[in-house]
């Protein structure tokens, strides 16, 4: 599809008026405007810090930087188009390398979108996905390891960091399995490959959990308290790396976890290390870093999220466009009555068929067959209703049964059905005119 045209103005009391004569009254689209601020903004940082961040062009215009945009999904658009269009027109500065759209701020929802994002284009998204993935990763991998490496530590050493003792060849095997991991982010982090990126760093939990559970500190508690301090205080260490790990995917979680391990300070250098934590130091309360999603939380949302929908449904509901005029002799032809419902069932072999026994105010009444079933999943719940249908329609066969007029229903905007009916109880056999 080719590009559409994009308005650059806006009809508004307030904003950056247009430099034109012609233009008055009009005022430039804030993301026609805005993204100059980045180049002003980054202007200003650096005339007052010359010595540590350079020139403003070494930024914008320098053919040997890589210029990278960060940003929301809503602003692909004006950074993929408009903002480079913009630049490309003046001439002097170089293009985005790279545009990622990131997802918002809430944690688990980030790491759901980033765990399933393809690298090259849009993602889906659903409730049921998201309480899978928070509850067999983040709650069932990372939080299980969390919790049970601080809880440990706070039943057997009152929550002060061990000392470290003879490291065993299983000690070995699991600091020999997470060293690498900061290369191993960082190389994803490079190509924008998030998804990839976070997977390694949930490998670190899942080491964890191996580990641990291969220890069984628990076990060795009853007969070998120094083994215990060595697997906890890899445990703690492994703690500590996964808190820095995820700090580009998960920040608040992360900030939530460097408070219970009482790690003031740290730096993405010491990702990979043994020594994040030192021997004695005082740990604090520990808490679940993640909490399981129940079913009635995700079938709270689904059922808002299909209320909203209904809702916009209606707000944008057009009806269908009226038929061509009749005259109204035509329309006098039929004959509409009133009728009350004394029996209804589906029809045998039938999927779309109801059959109606219709008081019609004579002796013998009538049975209409009518399409609605699937509308209906108990039809007992018509009878006892007065509905109106047309008397004078030929009789048909259907289904072998024979059908002595046409119930009259509404369809609704959202797709449902209603028989119609009177608001008072009227005589059957009543005329509708």
């Amino acid at each position: 599809m080719d590009l559409q045209p994009r308005a650059m103005t806006r009809d508004l009391d307030w904003g950056i008026p247009v430099p034109l004569e012609d233009a008055k009254g009009k005022v430039l689209y804030v993301w026609f405007d805005a993204p100059i601020g980045y180049i002003s903004n980054t202007k200003e940082l650096c005339e007052k810090e010359p010595e540590k961040w350079g020139t403003w062009q070494k930024w914008w215009q320098d053919e040997d930087t890589r210029l990278v945009h960060f940003i929301g999904k809503d602003n692909i658009v004006f950074h993929c188009l408009i903002f480079p269009v913009m630049m490309k027109a003046h001439g002097d500065y170089i293009m985005p390398d790279n545009v990622p759209a990131l997802p918002g701020k809430q944690d688990v929802l980030r790491y759901v979108l980033t765990a399933n994002a393809p690298e090259t284009k849009d993602n889906n998204f659903t409730w049921k996905d998201f309480q899978e993935r928070n509850n067999s990763e983040l709650v069932a991998i990372y939080g299980n390891f969390v919790n049970r490496a601080l809880q440990l530590t706070k039943k057997y050493f009152n929550g002060i960091v061990p000392e470290c003792g003879e490291l065993t060849d299983t000690d070995k095997q699991a600091i020999e399995e997470f060293k690498n991991v900061k290369a191993d982010v960082e190389t994803y982090l490079e190509q924008f490959k998030f998804r990839e990126a976070q997977k390694e760093a949930m490998n670190l939990a899942r080491i964890g959990n191996r580990y641990i559970t291969e220890c069984e500190p628990w076990k060795v508690a009853k007969e070998d308290m120094e083994r215990v301090k060595t697997i906890l205080y890899v445990c703690l260490q492994l703690t500590a790396n996964l808190a820095i790990a995820f700090e580009p995917f998960l920040p608040f979680s992360s900030k939530k976890l460097r408070d219970m391990l009482a790690l003031e300070s740290f730096s993405w250098e010491q990702l990979g290390s043994m020594d994040i934590l030192t021997a004695g130091k005082q740990l604090n309360e520990p808490s679940l870093l993640f909490e399981k999603i129940e079913d009635s939380v995700i079938e709270a949302q689904l059922k808002k999220l299909e209320d909203t929908k209904k809702a916009n449904e209606a707000t944008e509901f057009t009806p269908e466009p009226i038929k061509e005029n009749v005259d109204f002799d035509t329309f006098e032809k039929l004959d509409i009555r009133v009728g009350l419902v004394t029996e209804c069932e589906k029809v045998k072999k039938s999927k779309k068929l109801l059959k109606f026994h219709i008081d019609d105010g004579t002796a013998e009444g009538r049975t209409i067959l009518s399409g609605i079933a699937a509308y209906y999943e108990d039809p007992q719940v018509l009878v006892g209703k007065q509905v109106l249908f047309v008397a004078n329609f030929e009789p048909r066969k259907m289904m072998g049964e024979e059908s002595q007029g046409m119930i009259l229903s509404a369809v609704n905007f959202d797709g449902s059905l209603s028989v119609t009916t009177t608001s008072t109880n009227v005589k059957p056999g009543s005329i509708v005119g």
